[in-house]
């Protein structure tokens, strides 16, 4: 398999100027969040819309990722449903990132800036989109195969997204959230993955990035207590190989340093009092 190169990215998408930016538009770096990582009820339904929405992006964005299409094209798919119905593509201009969605193809963790190069059958894109609607972010992502890919890929594929779903089932009020990379890595190491541990699940409401950290991995440093209305993303990364990575000179694509394949799901939740309910589905 050839490893990825950066192509040739386009200029930066139109936005309405009826559509309500995120305060960090047009700045060098958010605002730093001082609140709660408890969301009231109220912004977590407006989280529900905004969520759904961002998972429906997603689920448009996926079905276009075939063979011969750019990533440049998959972000025009993402960058135009959200826009159509009043959102803001939260990662457009979010810290100078010039894009309305992330693709991550292949041996990319994290991050990938869609240009256009066209997908080639055998790919795997993860694709990483956010809606920001009515004062609030809803963040998702899933990884997509692309025409015929062969049974490893495949595999790491399916259960990367158990891994998410073992990290949602292991959310309880009264547990820190070390619990859940806990969950998600003692999963992985039974197949051999490495876990990403560089990048992380977040806390989420009106601020994109709250700076609740939600780690994939087994780390006891993380001891915040979950409590019912957190509102966090968990969106494990994981590899066939190391989870050690190199940066592009964008500053933004991260490769698994011995370009082995990786990849990614995500959900953003909210804690009920006895559980977690997802809030990015369709």
């Amino acid at each position: 398999m050839s490893v990825l190169t950066s192509g040739v990215i386009s200029p930066r998408r139109d936005v309405p100027a009826s559509i309500t930016r995120p305060e960090y538009v047009g700045k060098a770096a958010p605002t730093p969040f001082d609140g709660s990582y408890v969301t009231s009820p109220e912004l977590v339904d407006k989280m529900r819309v905004a969520s759904k929405l961002a998972a429906q992006a997603l689920q448009a964005v996926g079905a276009a990722a075939k063979p011969d299409v750019t990533t440049d094209e998959l972000d025009a798919v993402g960058h135009q449903y959200l826009i159509d119905r009043g959102a803001y593509p939260s990662t457009l201009g979010y810290r100078g990132y010039p894009k309305s969605l992330c693709t991550s193809v292949n041996e990319v963790i994290c991050h990938g800036i869609p240009d256009d190069r066209p997908l080639e059958d055998g790919d795997i894109v993860n694709v990483d989109i956010t809606a920001y609607l009515d004062g609030v972010h809803g963040d998702t992502n899933a990884t997509f195969l692309v025409g015929d890919v062969d049974e490893e890929s495949r595999l790491l594929v399916e259960r990367t997204q158990e891994a998410l779903n073992r990290g949602i089932k292991a959310v309880r009020p009264g547990r820190r959230v070390s619990i859940i990379g806990r969950v998600i890595e003692s999963y992985a190491k039974r197949f051999g993955y490495g876990v990403v541990r560089d990048f992380t699940g977040h806390g989420i409401s009106t601020s994109f990035h709250s700076g609740l950290i939600i780690p994939h991995y087994d780390d006891e440093r993380f001891d915040d207590v979950i409590e019912p209305g957190m509102t966090f993303t968990i969106e494990p990364m994981l590899t066939l190989g190391t989870y050690d990575y190199d940066l592009w000179e964008d500053g933004w694509t991260a490769t698994t340093k011995d370009k082995s394949r990786t990849a990614q799901f995500e959900h953003t939740l909210v804690v009920t009092d006895t559980a977690a309910e997802v809030l990015t589905l369709p």
